[in-house]
């Protein structure tokens, strides 16, 4: 698939970008003419998810191995990449993850861990991201973050309750920091994503005997999406497209689960 916005000339920061919609996401960003940094905790992977976007976009890749939920790390990352690259327009807040648990077992690290990872991370990057977003949007009119969230924060998921209400927390984020920054030229937003078939998302489905296929006739698309249908949503919230958009949380999941009285297919 071609490039589906222009972003020449700018540069662009995914964390959790070695896999996953992650990785869909930095492929996207280089297919539309970005210079991408892709962060994560294991440098093997993603110097091995870096290698893969070169060889099928061309573009220029810098990776550097970091672990969100520590502030200092994601100080580092971000004047690394502009170190390396001279600028940064856009941040996307892409890492996280679930600890599966009922609530009235789960334990205290668990709950904190969950918070680190979701929340606090883009957090972290986006104080640290802000001076140099501020620039950029001085530059040339713009700067945009955008903050992976999911529909747990919107609707919530049993077992998941940390994970649900990180998410909730980072979509509140959104709206207060688009507030705050909006004046300064950057734009925030937020992209809840549903059931999307990833690499590690099919994996632990195969593992737990989840029946995808059955969970989503209950989707009016009736299929899990796929990780570059969330990445190229992320490129429209990042893009001059939406430029007057911002503090807003863009669900990406199939379509409204909505039962009725009679049947109305035909």
């Amino acid at each position: 698939m071609g490039a589906t916005f222009d972003f020449g000339g700018k540069v662009a920061i995914v964390t959790g970008g070695g896999s996953g919609i992650g990785e869909a996401t930095a492929t996207e960003f280089l297919r539309s003419g970005a210079k991408v940094a892709i962060a994560g905790r294991k440098a093997d992977r993603l110097e091995a998810a870096a290698e893969k976007m070169r060889e099928t976009t061309g573009g220029e890749v810098f990776c550097f191995a970091t672990d969100v939920r520590v502030q200092e790390q994601c100080q580092a990352l971000v004047e690394a990449v502009v170190r390396h690259f001279g600028r940064l327009d856009i941040l996307v807040n892409n890492a996280g993850g679930a600890r599966h648990a009922a609530l009235r077992t789960a334990p205290v690290e668990s709950w904190r861990q969950d918070m680190a990872l979701n929340l606090d991370s883009a957090f972290f990057c986006s104080q640290a991201a802000y001076p140099y977003l501020k620039a950029a949007a001085a530059d040339n009119g713009q700067a945009a973050i955008v903050n992976i969230s999911s529909m747990a924060g919107n609707g919530g998921t049993i077992g998941c309750g940390g994970y649900s209400a990180a998410k909730a927390g980072l979509q509140m984020f959104t709206r207060v920091s688009a507030a705050e920054w909006g004046p300064k030229g950057i734009r925030v937003n937020a992209v809840a994503a549903g059931m999307i078939a990833t690499q590690l998302a099919k994996a632990n489905w195969a593992k737990t005997g989840f029946d995808a296929a059955a969970a989503t006739t209950a989707f009016p698309l009736r299929r899990p999406g796929e990780p570059e249908e969330v990445a190229r949503t992320v490129l429209f919230m990042a893009s001059d497209a939406a430029s007057y958009i911002t503090g807003e949380t863009l669900i990406v999941g199939g379509g409204p689960t909505i039962k009725g009285m009679i049947d109305t297919d035909d």
